[in-house]
């Protein structure tokens, strides 16, 4: 017995500890968060609600052993927030909830509010706290979803207000019918039928009849672009036609090498119809404005009998670079999403595919010689150290089993490629150094562990991008303390050699070259470097580099000669074309003319309005660096839509509806911007003294680029409401020439031009683009606007941002679906009316409701 009994009593302390753990189930916690007001206490913070509620019939959370993770944006003014229990930001977006002994439990039914004191505002649904999950103190590597949550807006929506006096800062039913009022109803047969705008299309008599007798002739350069054609015309039509030479009743493709690279000629006459090109690229272009004159009706089901009305277009693009920026490290999108992405792409002409594969959060890319990057890399679960795997980040939950741990093997991502080239479309990866790379940093710490554990130390430092004994503090803006690369170790450009010569390899391997690759370069914090041996001892050995500021410096030339030597030029953020200075004694940017002739790209985001920087992107291009526009303020498609609690997205650099990428001028971007990241009309004198773009600024304007950060992206249906319809106003823009409005002198016609331009647009949107959308692809699940409304004379009057849409509407307190009555005219009926707008498949979007009293 004496060798048992020990054995029987772990057993019995076994036992007893895991009946204590199961005496509550974390799933019976229900935890509902509510924002109370904003400008709390006279100052930029809030004042926000947890509610607590024990659910469990029979058990109390027990008083102490236990800690509940989530993951939110705003930091916490204080920690006590009542009852015993305190919260904090562990690090990133982590935050946690822990018991103090005053804690004293929460008994079966009961609940507790605990007040959070928030620094800054609340607007939006985003701003709430996401991903909660509950871990034992004595099992600290488990975790367990609470998946009763709930996130509310204050019954009173003037506790939103950023102080008493200022505007209303939630969209009313009554200010988004005001928004709508300019929009004029235009027929669908009045409209433009080329989208985006051709440089020009002449209408003529006629039609061509698409039929069985119908076959494709193309030149040998174009026979990719005929076979494409011809898949495209079974999918509108359902008829196969045929790959022959014909005279009469053909679609002939043929070279021509005097038309503009990418431009195009489209003739449709009676007998045929001809797309002239000098490239594969501009062949393919005209095939897409061709597809346009197919009925529209052919999208939702093929007609086979198809009438193409005669038509002459001449058309070239206006910008080379015409970009979409994905970003799938803070958020994963799968394979097959990101192949759907690029068929949408090329249906609107974009040409760019900007692949933000990698970040603090992950990196996504499988690279065979670094299989670590995504195993601790990638996968995502309750960690606090980051030395397996990288903690639960943007709602992903404790759980490692869970979609944001996803990532491209090398023949995904081959696969992706392969498609891309087919769809004329570049696609530029992004390895994000030396800030932003906490992902890999850890990645390869684990390596390095691996390595000095089996006494390879050499092995072990080849790929080190921390120093170790670094006590630097800084904390980035995503709240992150350990997120930059040491750029003094020589680990570090093995690193970007190798993952660069992979990346190479993969693009060679389907037949896209690359020309760059995107390396990142934003958002270094002030701190870094300064008390790092690994830095200083490398600064003393320099005579070139002296100060810690140097060494941003050194990085981009060490940089800028590994790609040189793989014949890539470099692509970054704007912070790439700028340097450290010092002015009144305090720290700013100034445009760094020593890399302005080095074939610089540089990505220009930071125009916040109010910020001072509302005019970067044009002193870089102005200082000689190549510029692609991508300015927050108008092309940043992961913004909230609308100041409405409901809409998901953040709004940092401002709110983002369809009207802001529309809007944007991009030679003359500061004529248009109109209100302040809150929506609030600006100070013209905002604006006073900002440079203008000069003729040879203009020269390096290489194109424009939409983008979806997805931080609040953590599906597929997440990311086209955001994208869509907004990515529709990015393709005119990218395309097409500078409207009439935009380059008119006269303020009052160049607004009666906009508004003309916009009711244009929108019904293009809205009764064209949108049902081809509806259809293609299996469907998008763009966003459908809400419905406007508003009282006058004892009638409640409605209205839609984007005319197509159905609206429909309930009196009697339910919910309208596709089955209820569609609005026509102002209704009468007394007490609270719903409206929903339905698109063409009958899919809702969100309810308004108006009270006619």
């Amino acid at each position: 017995m004496k060798f048992i009994t020990p054995l029987f009593c772990l057993f019995l302390a076994f036992s007893a500890h895991a009946q204590k753990k199961a005496l509550f189930n974390p799933e019976n916690l229900k935890i509902d968060w509510k924002l109370e007001t904003n400008h709390y206490k006279g100052k930029d913070q809030f004042l926000a609600l947890f509610q607590f509620t024990n659910t469990d019939k029979k058990n109390a959370v027990p008083p102490s052993g236990w800690a509940i993770y989530y993951n939110a944006t705003r930091d916490i003014a204080q920690k006590n927030i009542g009852y015993g229990l305190e919260a904090e930001r562990v690090h990133g977006d982590l935050f946690r909830i822990k018991p103090t002994a005053q804690f004293a439990g929460l008994q079966p039914g009961a609940t507790i509010k605990l007040e959070c004191i928030g620094d800054a505002w609340v607007f939006n649904i985003s701003d709430a706290p996401v991903g909660y999950y509950w871990v034992w103190d004595a099992s600290p590597n488990m975790s367990h979803a609470i998946t009763q949550t709930s996130a509310q807006p204050p019954a009173d929506l003037n506790q939103f207000k950023l102080s008493p006096n200022h505007p209303n800062d939630q969209l009313t039913p009554a200010m988004i019918y005001a928004q709508n009022a300019a929009v004029v109803d235009i027929p669908e047969q009045q409209l433009p039928k080329i989208f985006p705008t051709p440089v020009a299309y002449t209408a003529q008599k006629g039609s061509f009849s698409l039929n069985n007798n119908t076959c494709i002739d193309s030149d040998g350069a174009f026979a990719t672009e005929a076979n494409y054609l011809r898949a495209e015309i079974q999918m509108l039509t359902g008829r196969s036609l045929a790959l022959a030479n014909a005279t009469d009743n053909t679609i002939r493709l043929r070279q021509d090498n005097t038309i503009a690279k990418d431009g195009y000629h489209l003739t449709v006459s009676g007998n045929n119809i001809d797309i002239l090109a000098a490239s594969p690229a501009g062949a393919f272009y005209g095939i897409q404005s061709l597809k346009c004159l197919f009925p529209v009706e052919s999208w939702k089901s093929p007609v086979a009998n198809v009438a193409i009305p005669c038509a002459t277009v001449v058309d070239q693009p206006r910008f080379e670079y015409r970009g979409l920026h994905v970003d799938v490290a803070r958020n994963f999108q799968t394979k097959e999403q990101m192949l759907r992405i690029l068929n949408w792409m090329a249906m609107y002409k974009l040409n760019t595919l900007h692949f933000h594969f990698s970040d603090d959060e992950a990196w996504r890319i499988e690279i065979p010689s670094l299989p670590e990057l995504t195993t601790v890399g990638v996968q995502r679960g309750h960690t606090l150290d980051s030395k397996n795997h990288m903690p639960a980040t943007y709602g992903s939950g404790g759980d490692t089993n869970n979609p944001q741990s996803g990532f491209y093997t090398r023949s995904d991502y081959i696969e992706m490629l392969q498609l891309a080239k087919a769809l004329h479309i570049e696609v530029i990866p992004e390895i994000e150094t030396p800030g932003h790379a906490r992902a890999a940093i850890k990645a390869m710490n684990k390596r390095y562990e691996i390595l000095m554990a089996a006494g390879k130390t050499a092995e072990a430092q080849a790929y080190l991008l921390a120093d170790h004994n670094d006590a630097s503090e800084y904390r980035s803006a995503q709240y992150f303390t350990d997120n930059v690369m040491c750029v003094a170790l020589p680990g570090v450009y093995s690193f970007v050699e190798t993952t660069v010569d992979a990346l190479i390899e993969m693009h060679l391997a389907a037949g896209m070259p690359l020309k760059t690759i995107h390396m990142g370069g934003d958002e270094v914090p002030n701190g870094v470097w300064e008390k790092s041996p690994a830095c200083q001892a490398f600064l003393k050995s320099q005579s070139k580099y002296t100060q810690t500021s140097d060494l941003w410096l050194y990085y981009w030339e060490k940089v800028y000669d590994i790609l040189k030597k793989r014949n890539l030029y470099v692509s970054g953020w704007e912070e790439i074309g700028m340097r450290s200075t010092q002015i009144d004694g305090n720290r700013a940017m100034m445009v760094n003319p020593g890399f302005a002739n080095h074939n610089f790209h540089t990505y220009v985001w930071n125009t916040v309005i109010g910020w001072g920087t509302e005019d970067l992107p044009y002193r870089l291009a102005n200082g000689g660096y190549k510029v692609v526009l991508c300015p927050v303020s108008n092309l940043y498609f992961d913004l909230a839509y609308q100041k409405d609690f409901e809409e998901v997205g953040y709004y940092w650099g401002g709110f983002l509806d369809i009207d802001k990428p529309f809007y944007f001028i991009p030679y003359d971007y500061l004529k248009n911007t109109k209100v302040d990241r809150f929506g609030n009309p600006i100070d013209p004198k905002l604006l006073t003294g900002k440079d203008r773009l000069t003729d040879y600024g203009k020269s390096n304007i290489v194109g424009i680029q939409g983008h979806l950060w997805s931080e609040n992206i953590r599906s597929a249906a997440a990311l086209e409401y955001l994208a869509f319809p907004k990515l529709l106003a990015l393709a005119e823009r990218a395309w097409a020439a500078d409207p009439a409005w935009a380059t008119s002198k006269n303020t009052e016609e160049s607004e009666v031009l906009y508004q003309k331009s916009w009711s244009e647009f929108v019904n293009t949107v809205g009764k064209r683009e949108l049902l081809k959308l509806t259809y293609y692809q299996g469907g998008a699940l763009f966003r459908i606007p809400k419905v406007g409304a508003r009282v006058a004379n004892g009638a409640v009057l409605a209205n839609i941002q984007l005319p197509g849409l159905a609206l429909r509407y309930t009196t009697d307190g339910s919910e309208p679906t596709i089955n209820s009555n569609i609005y026509t005219t102002p209704i009468t009926t007394k007490g609270t009316i719903r409206f929903r707008a339905f698109d063409h498949k009958g899919r809702g979007g969100k309810t308004t409701l108006v009270h006619n009293p």
